[in-house]
Formats: structure tokens, C-alpha cells, sequence
């Protein structure tokens, strides 16, 4: 585990010196964009930034255990030409869609506040979370190149390092994830602009499926009970004529009328109940669960723990998601058994749904799964499916937002004073303290100033400035984990 949190923390310290070199290409890029106008090279510019800083938020999320989502606004649409083909662009008209495109894409990087906030972090990251996460491999190279000079106090370096590697490397790569995360994670408008393009393609897969919905109702009502009924009318006619001649015929044809009349009202009800169940209204999700359980030919276990109803629309489609999971078990798994958990964790509804089957079930196949995926992309939802050949089957449907639950916040009182401090004090030891003063050190000027480590005895020295470059780092990931902590608690507080 320590050498493990060792070989990443000099990883990760490597990548920051990688972001540097990236860093100073990009800007010599938006200089060349600016100055000698060769616009061209800004798009490749942004996206090695952004390839520069995907690579860090994978390390963040496979090493840190802290997940980055993507901050970037959507990217825009292809132009659409006017009605004489001709495409607008402000007051322009071009012929070609290219240029419209390119000032599309240009406006698109250019207001994208995430394109400068990568460019920030690339030059942040070697001075914060970069020299964190590698301190133990530069207090041993320290070492090396001290003892290699003749000094001995480059022994102490390394059993420093190692030393304090049990407990300090995998909290500074933790460490690293969580200030990776406060520079590089989406902002507020990035998440609103990426909600509002999931809601919108989410709309018009609703509008689709309830269209297609519209055209199965009407087509099982004309097919179905409207052609029964009609058959029901004509059958009581022809019993009318045979009433006076033929009672016995009559009274046959009013039988059979009964019969067709009790299948008509058989398939409404069938009809009625694949678009709402009566027990889901009436009784709510966990009884409606719980009966189409019973309907199921599978040994099906139900397990519910909810504090309350939800709103009809999230019931509605939350209940034909598990109903179509369990059709599918049926029909194409081969499963015998089948369990359903549906619990709660905040605002969010976890519904579980396993099956013995022999696997194989893939969203990308077939209209089924794509279409409960429709249906819960309407309200942010997703399903996540793992179903390796031979099974089992095991799927998890998450509904974000379905339990809206009033939280109070918190107090916070004393991570507001501890992060005011940090941030505002933790250059002092890290720059001027630290890297100054190392930097003085290593030149040979005698200029002390107010340099703390400068006043100190020659041995002492060289521990004070590491211990000051550490202090401040220290003090800069302990701000970004209680930022990331508050802004944790305040979304959970407004969802």
C-alpha cells in the first residue's frame, strides 16, 4: 500500500512537470492566436489541454478515489442553412457551412470558462498538487544529490521520506484528487448547460416514445375492443331479427354477445393497465411492485424501504422499468428467480432488479432497455446494466432527484474561518518561505531578508524551507477538501 501510494505520488508529480511543459506550449499557442492572429492554432491548442487535464482526472478517479465530471459546455450544433441554402453567421451569409462552423467552434472554446481553468490548473498543478504528492521522491532525490555532492546531511532526506511515506503518500495523493477536483470539476453554468442539453435530447426521446405510445393505444383500441364491440352490436342486431322467428337462435347469439362483450372489457382493462395501474395509483410504488411480483411466473423477492410516496410521473416510470426488466428475465434470460430492492439514499431512489438467467442482456440491442433508458433520462435518471454470459443479471436504476427531502444545513462555522485561513496564508510558505528561499539558498546569495530558514544554523537550514514548501501545500489541500466538503453539503441541501 505505502509503495504503492510512493510510485503514484512520484507519478502524479511527473504529470504535473508533463502539464507544465503543455502548459507553456499552450500558451505560446494563444499567444501565436492573439498576436500574429494564426487563429488556427487555438482548437489544437484546447484540446492537448484538454487531453492534458482527462489524464489527470482519470488519475484523480483510479488512484484518488475522487471523480472529476466533465466541465465542459456542450458543444455546438452543425449550422442550419436558411431556406435559400445559403448559412448566416451575425450579419454574414456564406455559401459553405465552414466558416460558420469554425467561428461556432472558436466562440465555443473561447467562452468556455473551463478552456482557461485547465490552462490554470496545468500551471497550478506542479506548485500545489503536483509537489504534495511527490515530496517523498524530492526529498529523495534531495538526498541523493546532496550525498552525491559529499554532504552528509543528504542521509537524512530519504529516511525522512520513508519514515513518514506510511501515513503521508496516500493522503497526499488523496490530497491531489481533491484539489484536482476543486480547479478542473464543472462549475455551476457547466452543469446547468450540460443538464439542459441532457433534458433536451431526454424531451425529445419522451416526445417520440409517447407518440409511438399514442399509435399502440390507438391500434389495440381499433384492433382489439372497438372491432369486438362492433361485433357485439352487429351480433344483438342479428338476435333482434331472430327474436320472433327463432328464439332459441336469438338466445344463442345474445350468449355469444355476452362473451365477446366480457373479452372487450377484459382487454380495456388489460389496455387501461399498461398505461397506468389502478394499484400504483391508489397504493403507490411498493404495493404496484409487490403485485406485479405476483403476476410474474418467476420466484420473485421484493424488498422496499421508501419514507414516502413519489410524485405520479416518477412512480409511473419507475414501476414499467422494472415491469420491463422483469419481462425480459422472462422471455429471453431463461431465469427461474428474480430479486427486487428498491431503497432510498437522500434525494435518490435505487431500484435494484436481479435475475438467475444466463445473461448476455445488452442496451444496445433491441428497443426494450433503450426504452427505459428513454423513459428515466426524462427525469436524470440512468440504468446502469452488468450482465456477463452465463449471469446473472443484476440492474440498477437510479432516479436522482425522486425523494425531494428538506435538509437542514449543517454548521459550518468553523470550516468557513479554517478555509479563510488557508487560502489566504498558504502562499506565504509555500513561495516566500519556501521556494525563495530555496531558491536563494541553492544560488548562494546572502540577501536573509524576512526569509525565515535564512536566520536558522546551516543544518537546520534546508529541514525549515521543505517543512514551509509541505506547511503550505498542506494548508491548500486542507482549503480545496473543505471547499469540495461545503460545496457536497450545500448540493445535497438544495436537492
Amino acid at each position: 500500500m505505502t509503495i504503492r501510494a510512493l510510485v503514484r505520488g512520484a507519478a502524479l508529480f511527473c504529470v504535473a512537470l508533463l502539464g507544465q511543459m503543455v502548459a507553456f506550449v499552450a500558451l505560446i499557442g494563444v499567444l501565436a492566436s492573439a498576436v500574429l492572429g494564426m487563429v488556427f492554432l487555438f482548437p489544437p491548442v484546447v484540446r492537448l489541454l484538454r487531453r492534458t487535464t482527462r489524464l489527470s482526472r482519470r488519475l484523480s478517479h483510479a488512484w484518488s478515489g475522487v471523480e472529476i465530471d466533465e466541465p465542459y459546455l456542450p458543444e455546438p450544433g452543425p449550422p442550419v442553412p436558411l431556406s435559400d441554402g445559403w448559412y448566416r453567421d451575425g450579419r454574414s451569409l456564406y455559401r459553405t457551412p465552414r466558416i460558420p462552423a469554425f467561428n461556432r467552434r472558436m466562440n465555443w472554446l473561447l467562452k468556455d470558462s473551463a478552456t482557461w481553468r485547465d490552462f490554470g490548473f496545468l500551471w497550478a498543478d506542479m506548485w500545489a498538487g503536483g509537489l504534495l504528492a511527490g515530496a517523498p521522491a524530492i526529498l529523495v532525490a534531495l538526498g541523493v544529490f546532496q550525498l552525491a555532492g559529499g554532504n552528509p546531511i543528504g542521509l537524512l532526506w530519504p529516511v525522512l521520506a520513508l519514515g513518514a511515506a506510511r501515513w503521508y503518500a496516500p493522503w497526499a495523493v488523496h490530497a491531489h484528487g481533491v484539489i484536482a477536483r476543486v480547479m478542473l470539476g464543472p462549475t455551476e453554468k457547466a452543469r446547468l448547460a450540460q443538464q439542459v442539453s441532457r433534458l433536451a435530447r431526454a424531451r425529445t426521446d419522451v416526445v417520440d416514445s409517447q407518440a409511438a405510445e399514442l399509435r399502440r393505444i390507438e391500434r389495440d383500441l381499433h384492433d382489439g375492443a372497438q372491432a369486438r364491440l362492433v361485433a357485439v352490436g352487429m351480433t344483438i342486431g342479428a338476435a333482434e331479427e331472430l327474436m320472433e322467428s327463432d328464439p332459441v337462435a336469438a338466445k344463442a347469439l345474445l350468449a355469444k354477445a355476452r362473451d365477446a362483450s366480457s373479452t372487450a372489457l377484459r382487454e380495456l382493462r388489460q389496455l387501461v393497465r399498461g398505461i397506468h395501474p389502478p394499484v400504483l395509483a391508489e397504493r403507490g410504488l411498493a404495493d404496484a411492485i409487490r403485485a406485479l411480483a405476483l403476476d410474474t411466473p418467476l420466484r420473485t423477492r421484493v424488498t422496499v424501504e421508501l419514507p414516502g410516496r413519489l410524485d405520479a410521473p416518477l412512480e409511473s416510470a419507475a414501476y414499467f422499468a422494472v415491469s420491463e426488466l422483469l419481462t425480459n428475465a422472462v422471455r429471453h434470460s431463461g431465469a427461474t428467480e428474480a430479486w427486487i430492492d428498491i431503497s432510498s439514499q437522500g434525494t435518490k431512489l435505487r431500484i435494484t432488479v436481479t435475475d438467475d438467467g444466463h445473461g448476455g442482456a445488452d442496451a444496445s440491442h433491441g428497443t426494450g432497455l433503450a426504452g427505459i433508458e428513454r423513459r428515466l433520462g426524462a427525469f436524470d435518471g440512468v440504468l446502469a446494466l452488468n450482465s456477463p454470459m452465463g449471469g446473472p443479471t443484476t440492474a440498477v436504476i437510479e432516479l436522482p432527484r425522486a425523494l425531494q427531502t428538506v435538509r437542514g444545513r449543517p454548521p459550518v462555522t468553523w470550516r468557513t474561518v479554517t478555509m479563510g485561513i488557508c487560502w489566504s496564508l498558504c502562499w506565504i510558505p509555500i513561495f516566500p518561505q519556501g521556494f525563495v528561499a530555496m531558491i536563494l539558498k541553492l544560488v548562494g546569495i546572502e540577501e536573509k531578508s524576512w526569509f525565515l530558514a535564512l536566520h536558522l544554523p546551516e543544518p537546520f537550514q534546508w529541514p525549515t524551507i521543505i517543512g514551509m514548501i509541505l506547511l503550505g501545500a498542506g494548508m491548500l489541500a486542507t482549503a480545496a477538501t473543505l471547499s469540495a466538503q461545503q460545496r457536497k453539503d450545500k448540493d445535497l441541501a438544495c436537492a
